[in-house]
């Protein structure tokens, strides 16, 4: 008989969790700052995406060019994850995720929010641990007009790389 197959140590565990936990957060904040060489970072070479029925990638730039050009100076976007599932099996691991979400687009006087739960992939790569496949599925999404909110005002902030 060989040897017994040996669980990863548990420090090694505790890190590998901790940073596809940073490179979540920081998909999320370079999306919403539209710091786009940063996002672009997070994500490895051949990662798909599949956000809902009809927005779906299957290379990395195909995803960067769309929120490049989906998500201009005009949009304002809050993505907020939680409750991570992360499961690490050697050099890949999946997550699940709660999120929150909100686009505002005041030119048109447009407000969306909703929630979904992302299930991502994730591999260790010689930069450390990258996205290789991301995606959400929609729990309820809504809409309003600004227009029926007459005392709503936005203001972009400093963060926001425009």
């Amino acid at each position: 008989m060989g040897a017994p197959i040996s669980a990863p140590k548990e420090d090694q565990l505790v890190d590998d969790i901790e940073a596809i936990k940073q490179v979540k957060y920081r998909y999320l904040r370079t999306l919403d700052t539209k710091a786009w060489d940063e996002f672009e970072s997070t994500l490895a070479d051949d990662v798909t995406g599949d956000y809902g029925d009809s927005l779906s990638f299957t290379t990395r730039d195909q995803l960067v060019d769309f929120m490049k050009s989906s998500l201009g100076p005009a949009i304002i976007t809050e993505h907020r994850v939680d409750h991570p599932e992360i499961v690490v099996d050697g050099d890949e691991a999946t997550g699940r995720w709660y999120l929150q979400d909100r686009v505002i687009v005041a030119d048109f006087n447009f407000m969306l929010f909703g929630a979904a739960f992302y299930n991502d992939r994730y591999r260790r790569t010689a930069e450390g641990w990258k996205i290789s496949a991301t995606g959400y599925d929609r729990t309820y999404e809504a809409t309003v007009s600004l227009e029926d909110m007459p005392s709503f005002k936005v203001k972009p902030g400093a963060a926001l790389n425009l």
